[in-house]
C-alpha cells in the first residue's frame, strides 16, 4: 500500500491535532508523522486514518487512539537506543513510532492472529522488532531488564512481574483501573525496593488478558 502526498499531509493535519491537543514532545510527534498509520487499518477504515480516534483490529482489540500513543510515547521519556518491552503488540502501530524514535523494541502479543500480522506488516515496511506471542502480563524476563516497559492494554492491577523486569532508574507506563476506564499511571524505579508513582490522566483501553490481567483473579492488596 502506498503512502501518497495525500497521506502525508493528513499526517501533518493529525500533528497539528495532537500540539492543539497539548502534546509537546517533538520527537514523540515526529515519529508519528513518520508512520503510515492507514496501512494498519483495514480497507473499510482508510479514510479515517488520520482521524483522532481508535478503530477496531479484530479479536476485540483496537488500534489505539494517536493521542493515546502519543501520550504514552511522551510519558516514556525515551532515548534512542533504550531497551523497551512492549506490552500488547495489537496492530503494530505503536511500535513502529517506538521504533521510529530508536528504541530496541520487544513486543508480545497475547492474540497469535495479531502476533503474526503486525510482524508481518512491521517486517515488510523494513522495521526491525523482536516479536512474541505469549502472555505479556508476565513480561519477557529472559530479555529484561528493560529500560522501559509500556503497556497498551488496561490492568487491573500493576503486575510485579513488570517491575521486577524493569532497571533501576526505568519507567514503566500502564492503564490500570476496571474493564471500563483507567488511570494511566507513570512508575518509576528509583532502587530495587522504591517505585514513585504518578497519575498521568483517565483513559479507555482494551482489558489485559493474561494471568496479571482480566483472565486472573485480582490479588488482595
Amino acid at each position: 500500500m502506498e503512502d501518497s502526498y495525500l497521506h502525508k499531509g493528513l499526517r501533518r493535519k493529525l500533528i497539528k491535532i495532537l500540539r492543539d491537543k497539548a502534546i509537546t514532545d517533538e520527537l514523540v510527534l515526529e515519529a508519528i508523522n513518520r508512520v503510515p498509520r492507514h496501512i494498519f487499518l483495514d480497507n473499510a477504515f482508510l479514510e479515517h486514518a488520520y482521524q483522532d480516534k481508535a478503530f477496531p483490529i479484530g479479536d476485540g482489540q483496537t488500534i489505539s487512539q494517536p493521542y493515546t500513543v502519543a501520550s504514552q510515547t511522551s510519558l516514556l521519556k525515551l532515548s534512542p537506543g533504550m531497551k523497551v518491552l512492549e506490552i500488547g503488540t495489537g496492530s503494530g502501530y505503536q511500535c513502529s513510532v517506538l521504533l521510529e524514535m530508536g528504541a530496541n523494541v520487544f513486543t508480545i502479543e497475547y492474540h497469535r492472529s495479531l502476533h503474526e500480522k503486525a510482524k508481518k506488516m512491521l517486517q515488510s515496511l523494513g522495521y526491525k522488532a523482536q516479536f512474541f506471542c505469549g502472555d505479556g502480563s508476565e513480561g519477557l524476563a529472559r530479555f529484561g531488564p528493560y529500560d522501559r516497559i509500556l503497556a497498551t492494554a488496561g490492568a487491573p492491577y500493576v503486575p510485579t512481574k513488570l517491575l521486577e523486569q524493569l532497571k533501576v532508574g526505568g519507567i514503566l507506563v500502564i492503564p490500570v483501573g476496571d474493564q471500563k476506564t483507567q488511570k494511566m499511571l507513570r512508575l518509576t524505579k528509583v532502587s530495587a525496593t522504591e517505585i514513585s508513582q504518578e497519575e498521568c490522566g483517565d483513559f479507555r483501553f482494551v482489558p489485559l488478558v493474561g494471568k496479571d490481567g482480566w483472565a486472573a483473579k485480582t490479588p488482595n492488596v
